[in-house]
């Protein structure tokens, strides 16, 4: 897919040393599935949500998630004209392609809960009106691992709308020599083109939709699924939506290497960013050092792989 190639290519140039990362951006976003970056201040969360939005010549919106922050500043509202003594919906900046929830975890969970119908549905109900947002519609929200002050935790019932929740981290030594001596002369992301429009997105993401799966594959994907329900390391295992998403995800793993079918090993490459956050540990696995990522793993290496 040109597309994808062009894609890469963009993303590649402003975002340094991360390959494996931005494949998985561009899987969720041609999956159709929103993504949580869960990572540190200033390793280009921001900038990497810009350049996919040039790169598609998409409308981008950041929201910087606050405490004070309110539904009707994400959604929009009714504003009074008193010329014409009536009221007109004014929208927020949720109707856009791109939106940046910026440290999500910062508002309170009414304002959160916001996004949740715009995230699974593509509407927005305001005032008895349901509005559809224009496609694409992709949500990167981020949120900051290590400050918890002042923050509200994302209820499972949220986390489990994330198709993806990745990580960037920090740049290599090379890496980060390249973006000191790239930024210091100009912007990157000043140089980007468009390399599609949102229609073309949508185009791509219905051949992402149509990939075939065989039966055994996706009954392998419902075999990893039921083993987070029945792992005792877990509280809370993975959702029916979370298989959903992770078939969708294969799919866009498939397409993207040029792969006609969905196989076992596409399942396998995005199942710990598909389905780590949507689980909850016991307690006593929690302070015993055990991590949602590696039950993951230990599922992967537990379930048997169809022929």
């Amino acid at each position: 897919s040109k597309l994808v190639t062009d894609l890469r290519a963009n993303l590649a140039s402003v975002i340094k040393g991360k390959p494996r990362e931005i494949d998985l951006l561009i899987i969720a976003f041609l999956g159709n599935g929103n993504v949580l970056l869960n990572d540190v201040p200033g390793v280009g969360k921001t900038t990497l949500a810009k350049a996919v939005a040039s790169s598609i010549n998409g409308m981008f919106h950041r929201i910087q998630f606050t405490p004070d922050l309110l539904p009707a500043d994400i959604l929009g509202g009714s504003v009074y004209n008193p010329k014409e003594g009536s009221f007109n919906f004014r929208r927020g900046p949720i109707f856009a392609n791109i939106l940046l929830a910026d440290e999500i975890n910062r508002a309170s969970p009414r304002t959160q809960s916001s996004l949740l119908e715009a995230m699974a549905e593509g509407t927005v109900s305001i005032e008895g009106e349901t509005y559809e947002l224009q496609k694409p519609f992709w949500v990167i929200a981020t949120q900051n691992p290590i400050e918890f002050h002042g923050t509200y935790p994302l209820p499972e019932a949220q986390l489990d709308r994330f198709a993806m929740q990745l990580t960037i981290g920090y740049p290599g030594i090379e890496e980060e020599l390249e973006i000191l001596t790239m930024h210091h002369r100009s912007e990157p992301i000043k140089k980007l083109t468009a390399i599609a429009g949102p229609d073309d997105v949508v185009a791509e993401q219905e051949k992402v939709r149509q990939v075939h799966m065989d039966e055994d594959v996706a009954r392998y994907i419902i075999n990893l699924i039921t083993a987070t329900r029945n792992d005792h390391r877990l509280q809370l295992g993975a959702s029916p939506r979370g298989g959903l998403a992770l078939y969708a995800m294969a799919q866009a793993h498939a397409y993207i290497n040029g792969e006609k079918a969905v196989s076992p090993d596409n399942v396998k490459a995005v199942a710990v960013e598909t389905l780590a956050h949507r689980l909850a540990l016991e307690t006593k696995a929690k302070y015993s050092g055990v991590t949602r990522e590696n039950v993951v793993k230990d599922i992967l290496d537990s379930v048997s792989v169809p022929v």
